[in-house]
């Protein structure tokens, strides 16, 4: 189901106001990484007081319920809504961002703040999700890959302005402030929603069982694997920016922050390119962008001992993950066949268990004594294995052509005889 031709600013606007909530999504979801210490010691005093690691862990597990939110919410809620018309469909999630996140901004307990971060997370996967869908519509055939990363650029501009601006008020003005912001960029985008994204028919006949065949698809767990294990690679690295930074490299504190600005250029230029490239050659970009993303990481640990190399390969892990984004996005939707909605709602999850793979493997190096460049080193063997995912998968899917072709009858054979 497309939509009627529609004007190139017309299009800009729809694109600029999902952007908007891709923008506030970034931002609440990375926002907390540098907020902890306020979190902890504002919802969790007596533990803080006590003993203020094991309150900034404990603060942690708000981290880690937003991507569970994520991974449980993103093929429900895109499953269940897409028989809805897909416009409407985009101004209830971002209401629904709204609120969730207007309930951290309140909530007076840890755990009620806890609640509120995995409700803030569900309609996440399914905003990405659906929003690449009508991107890709409302740019038309042959940039559909362009819409998607124009979607995303939200979210890779959020690390380079809004994560330090929202970190910056938290630490100012309390971290509650981070969210007042979260939750006004929200509003905003729901109104912009609301106001100009055209109308994009569902599918009426679709239920969440039917949209649940989605898994008996071999070629989406190939694209979800694919996600999950490749894209690991760069949270591998981007979890351990901060020691890598200081440890590794010796530089100050405040050179983290420069670093971290520094990767989230790389990704924001990065997801705008892998678009236009993944329209191009989806399958040299996927293959190309993870050989990229292993060398550019294995270039990183060679040379982490100056804060100079640091700062460039950062730039260029920043630049090929997000190029990956986009181009993973598009595969997912090429394989799922009638099944779009929550297909490309499951790269999300993919991508947040890519988040808990990377990041808990690379704590593990460091735990077992290997040094702080080790997730580095995890994020090369990630990278490599999710090319072996890719390769599996293409090998899989020529070798169904050529057994379809194989059995088809060919136009002079001669008919069959009784």
């Amino acid at each position: 189901m497309t939509t009627p031709a529609i004007s190139r600013p017309t299009a800009r606007r729809a694109l600029l106001s999902l952007a908007i909530g891709s923008f506030g999504i970034g931002m609440t979801e990375f926002v907390v990484m540098g907020l902890l210490p306020e979190i902890a010691g504002e919802l969790l005093p007596s533990v803080y007081a006590g003993d203020p690691e094991a309150a900034i862990a404990q603060a942690g597990w708000l981290i880690t319920l937003y991507a569970a939110g994520v991974v449980v919410g993103a093929p429900t809620i895109a499953g269940v809504v897409a028989k809805y018309p897909r416009h409407r469909v985009m101004v209830f999630l971002a209401l629904a961002l709204t609120v969730g996140n207007a309930l951290t901004l309140v909530l007076p307990t840890f755990e009620l703040v806890a609640a509120s971060r995995f409700l803030a997370a569900l309609p996440h996967g399914a905003y990405f999700g659906i929003g690449a869908l009508v991107a890709a519509d409302v740019l038309g055939p042959g940039k559909r890959a362009q819409g998607v990363a124009f979607v995303l650029t939200g979210l890779t501009i959020a690390n380079v302005v809004g994560v330090p601006l929202g970190t910056f008020l938290g630490q100012q003005f309390g971290w509650r402030a981070a969210f007042l912001v979260v939750a006004a960029i929200f509003a905003l985008a729901t109104v912009a929603i609301a106001l100009t994204v055209p109308q994009h028919a569902g599918e009426p006949s679709r239920t969440l069982r039917a949209e649940l065949r989605v898994f008996g698809i071999g070629q989406v767990w190939f694209a979800l694997g694919i996600g999950a294990i490749g894209f690991g690679g760069f949270f591998a690295v981007y979890s351990y920016v901060a020691t890598l930074v200081t440890e590794a490299a010796g530089s100050p504190q405040w050179a983290v922050p420069i670093v971290l600005v520094v990767a989230g250029v790389g990704m924001t230029i990065g997801n705008l390119v892998g678009g236009r490239l993944a329209d191009r050659d989806l399958r040299g970009s996927l293959l190309g962008g993870l050989v990229a993303l292993a060398l550019i990481q294995a270039l990183l640990a060679l040379t982490a001992g100056w804060i100079v190399t640091v700062g460039l390969f950062v730039f260029l892990v920043g630049f090929f993950s997000a190029a990956l984004s986009p181009t993973i996005q598009t595969r997912l939707m090429d394989v799922a066949g009638d099944n779009q909605s929550i297909a490309a709602a499951l790269n999300h999850s993919a991508l947040n268990m890519g988040n808990a793979l990377g990041a808990a493997l690379g704590g593990a190096a460091i735990a077992a004594g290997l040094g702080y460049v080790a997730p580095v080193w995890v994020g090369v063997v990630l990278a490599l294995a999710g090319f072996g995912v890719a390769c599996t998968s293409f090998a899989v899917e020529a070798r169904a052509r050529r057994r379809t072709s194989s059995r088809a009858p060919r136009p002079d054979a001669p008919a069959p005889t009784r």
